[in-house]
């Protein structure tokens, strides 16, 4: 493989295409990841508002009971109850009683003041007695002072009342049935609690709510109950009908009112109350104020539910504000999940990245290594060749000559054994199942089968071989393969006599030593050296080309990667050394046997 730039081109567009996509589908994710806490935050302020809005339905319950329960008779100052009987059962036929209305003396922060308004537009209050009413309701019912303040709040009501309005916003009240009750009788209000059922409740809240419910009711019969007491309606007297028409809560103007269509005797009128609508607003407020902190109450019209968050009692819509959330929302995963999902295709990139650099220079040095080794044949080849035809067609009679073409023929028979032994040495160590056969051996055996071998090569090469072994070292077991370190140093040798031939000093020191578990063997000779930026690729395979194979000493690159493998098969090493001195320096070490 000579050209790598489409490899590498198609790597890139390969790894952008997914860079785009994982870009794409992380975009995605967090656009989801935030739209879904969105709406699980939007969902909880909901719920929030569903609650303050029961709360403040809730509230108003007692309001709405109590003034729907009223009779239509209540809101005269003073109305007639027809033939009465005192205490001692006399008979009392000579004038008219009347009875004060429980609106005289009625007080309530929710409520401002109580009317009746006539078909004439006239505007009375049961709370504001007139003429002669007025001199009996002052006379041990009611304050003139009391009275005053309810006159003006009627006075300030009338500038706002309109009667068409009100009879616009209200219903007519029905027809009496044939068996409706009596006026002053109990009669069946409205479930209140109905018209938001959808909200959901706590259990504390939905006792409270129906304990509220419970208690109006009880107030009401006991406010019958006492009415009954003081009063008896003679059989023979009958009141006057009243058809009354649902309660309904309306604004008119900035009043919020609480009315009712009221059909009697013929004559329609109009009754309610005005409300304290900022009395009513402090206590709803109150009631959600552990909800909503920063709520408004502003007003709507009776029809206006396009929004929600309208109260089902009072047309009034709820302004939620700043909605706390109880929690803070944890971290969410989507980001954590995508930072790991990048930081996994990153490094898978980055890991495909090394591989396929791994692969194009493993491609690079074995094309090297082809090249060189057919070099490093070519040469012998051509050698044997030559010689042998010389030889074989009687060309070199002289007898020296002959002797030396024949060692010529020898040395290049060797190198050629050597390569080829190296080339397959390796090739068996890089098989998957490579196993080094280790055995305890002397190190003075070892010395022993590699001097007579190492010196002949040392000699050849007009090189001297000096080895340092003491005694101690010899003696020193070595747990090894005998025939794998004897190949190290072999190929260390050979490689110190080829580099460093033209040194002044031409020895090559082989010293062996032992040093706690480890036995050290040292190769070093006095040749140039190995300069530091060839000591980077010093160790691997097929590092050498034709070219540099042609150029520099015979060999293809292989021995020192070898020798490395051979002694880390045995448990040991193989490193390059440098020193202050000229000439390079390998140490290989072997473990020590142990007893």
């Amino acid at each position: 493989m000579t050209r790598t730039a489409p490899i590498w081109l198609a790597f890139a567009l390969g790894v952008a295409l997914v860079l785009a996509a994982m870009a794409w589908v992380s975009a995605a994710a967090v656009r989801s990841d935030h739209a879904e806490r969105q709406a699980n935050r939007q969902a909880a302020i909901e719920e929030k508002i569903r609650l303050a809005l029961w709360r403040m339905d809730s509230a108003l319950v007692p309001l709405l009971v109590r003034e729907s329960a009223r009779a239509a008779f209540v809101y005269r100052v003073f109305h007639p109850l027809g033939n009465a009987y005192s205490r001692l059962f006399r008979q009392l036929r000579t004038e008219e009683i009347l009875v004060a209305s429980p609106l005289l003396g009625f007080e309530s922060e929710e409520v401002l003041v109580h009317f009746q308004l006539e078909g004439d537009g006239t505007l009375t209050s049961p709370q504001v007695p007139r003429g002669n009413d007025l001199d009996v309701a002052t006379d041990g019912h009611v304050t003139g002072e009391r009275v005053d303040r309810y006159a003006r709040r009627l006075a300030d009501l009338a500038k706002v009342l309109d009667r068409g309005k009100l009879l616009a916003a209200l219903p007519a009240p029905a027809e009496l049935p044939a068996s409706e009750p009596a006026p002053g009788a109990r009669r069946e209000l409205p479930d209140i609690s109905a018209q938001r059922t959808t909200r959901q409740r706590t259990r504390a809240e939905e006792t409270r709510y129906l304990n509220t419910i419970n208690a109006a009711a009880r107030q009401a019969a006991r406010d019958q109950a006492q009415f009954a007491k003081r009063v008896v309606f003679h059989p023979a007297v009958a009141p006057a009908a009243a058809n009354e028409g649902e309660l309904r809560p309306c604004w008119i103007g900035d009043a919020l009112l609480l009315a009712r269509r009221v059909r009697i005797d013929g004559r329609e009128v109009i009754q309610g109350c005005r409300l304290h609508w900022k009395n009513i607003r402090a206590e709803l407020l109150r009631a959600a104020d552990d909800l909503l902190p920063a709520a408004s109450l502003v007003a709507a019209s009776a029809n206006d539910t396009g929004n929600g968050h309208v109260l089902a009692t009072l047309p009034v819509r709820l302004l939620p504000g700043a909605v706390p959330e109880d929690v803070a929302p944890g971290p969410s995963a989507v980001p954590t999940s995508l930072l790991i999902a990048w930081a996994c295709m990153l490094t898978g990139a980055a890991a495909v990245a090394v591989l396929l650099a791994k692969a194009v220079s493993l491609s690079r040095r074995r094309g090297a290594f082809v090249s060189a080794v057919t070099h490093e044949l070519r040469t012998p080849l051509t050698t044997f060749r030559l010689y042998s035809e010389m030889l074989a067609e009687g060309m070199v009679p002289d007898e020296t000559k002959r002797q030396d073409y024949l060692r010529r023929l020898r040395d290049e028979a060797d190198r050629l054994s050597h390569l080829v032994e190296n080339v397959l040495v390796y090739a068996r160590l890089a098989g998957p199942r490579s196993t080094a056969h280790l055995e305890s051996v002397p190190m003075g055996e070892i010395v022993r089968r590699s001097r007579e071998r190492l010196s002949a090569l040392a000699e050849r090469a007009g090189m001297v071989l000096d080895l340092d072994v003491d005694e101690r070292t010899r003696q020193m077991p070595i747990r090894c393969n005998a025939s794998a370190v004897e190949q190290v140093l072999l190929n260390l040798v050979d490689n110190a006599c080829k580099y460093a031939g033209r040194a002044s000093d031409r020895r090559i020191h082989v010293q062996a030593s032992c040093r706690a578990s480890l036995a050290s063997l040292v190769i070093r000779d006095h040749g140039p050296g190995i300069a530091p930026a060839e000591r980077k690729g010093l160790f691997k395979p097929f590092r050498k080309s034709a070219h540099q194979a042609a150029n520099s000493a015979p060999g293809i690159g292989l021995g020192l990667a070898l020798s490395r493998r051979l002694a880390r098969t045995m448990g040991g090493d193989l490193r390059y050394e440098p020193g202050d001195e000229p000439g390079a320096c390998f140490v290989m070490t072997v473990p020590v046997e142990t007893p």
